[in-house]
């Protein structure tokens, strides 16, 4: 390991990832619950500075709004702590420059907050929710790039012909990522639910195959076993949680309060954070295995056997 290694890059990190996933939630009730425009002024909350606006008046839809916007204020501050420590404690170059591009991630989440609020268009709002969802999975990947395990090295033997895993990984979460989208679409605009239900499918087969792969050619890895039957397990639950979001909210099979329709939406949506995160670091635990493969290749300490 790396005498210069700092364990406040990795710590910041997990603080960021950590502090993200409570504000997907609170974003998720926001749209649910109609409440991004109760605050209909930006940067400012109804004229007060943001963080001087009165407790006693976060009533109502003011209250998810205004709440968002604080919890938003507290991901962006973990961002530059962040960035920080990683410019000045990382001794890996390329990781260096991630912190900044978190934070550029950061900033152009919040600004396209604040001009969806004055420029009232859903096609910002879509964006908004899609980016979110982008830096959660980014920052996740930020504090795996900084554990102890990834600054040690590969201490494990490469994968055997790891590239095939490598590429289904790759489009599950690629998949994952564009159902995100299209959830996004459907929850701003009530449109392409068959987009959504369509790569609903699509990303259930990928998590499927993904989850037997893994399982049948590399169970001796418990790491990425570990890894696909969580993917498999959230995906259980997300089909649950989908199924009942529609029956609740598009037919009368399935007859449930409107707050109860509400709250059973927003979970449906980090769930859904949370399985492009699980893909994510799967792949990039693929990929650095992969990559220890080819790189035994190229120094001819795999070799290919002689045919018998």
């Amino acid at each position: 390991m790396n005498s210069s290694f700092s364990i406040w890059p990795h710590r910041l990190a997990l603080l960021t990832t950590c502090a993200t996933f409570p504000l997907l939630f609170i974003g998720g009730l926001v749209t649910s619950k109609g409440a991004g425009l109760a605050v209909p002024d930006w940067p400012t909350t109804f004229g007060y500075n943001m963080f001087l606006y009165p407790w006693s008046q976060m009533v109502g839809a003011v209250f998810y709004e205004h709440s968002h916007r604080l919890a938003g204020s507290f991901v962006g501050l973990c961002t530059i702590f962040l960035a920080l420590a990683l410019w000045f404690k990382e001794p890996r170059r390329w990781l260096r420059w991630l912190g900044p591009a978190a934070l550029a991630l950061v900033i152009a989440q919040g600004v396209l907050g604040g001009l969806r609020v004055i420029l009232l268009q859903n096609t910002l709002a879509i964006v908004h929710a899609a980016l979110a969802q982008a830096f959660f999975a980014f920052a996740a990947s930020l504090a795996v790039f900084t554990s102890r395990e990834w600054q040690a090295g590969v201490r494990e033997a490469p994968l055997d012909d790891g590239g095939k895993l490598m590429r289904l990984s790759v489009i599950t979460t690629a998949m994952i990522y564009l159902q995100v989208i299209f959830g996004a679409v459907l929850r701003h605009t009530g449109e392409r639910l068959d987009a959504h239900l369509i790569f609903a499918f699509l990303v259930a087969v990928h998590v499927l195959l993904l989850l037997l792969r893994v399982s049948r050619m590399f169970s001796n890895r418990p790491r990425l076993v570990r890894g696909a039957r969580m993917l498999g397990a959230l995906l259980a639950a997300q089909l649950l949680l989908g199924l009942a979001a529609y029956l609740g909210k598009y037919t009368s099979l399935l007859r449930m309060p409107a707050e109860a329709v509400v709250y059973l939406t927003t979970i449906h949506l980090i769930v859904g954070a949370l399985m492009l995160v699980t893909s994510l670091v799967l792949t990039l635990r693929v990929l650095r295995l992969s990559r220890a493969e080819r790189s035994l290749a190229e120094r001819g300490i795999l070799r290919e056997q002689p045919s018998i």
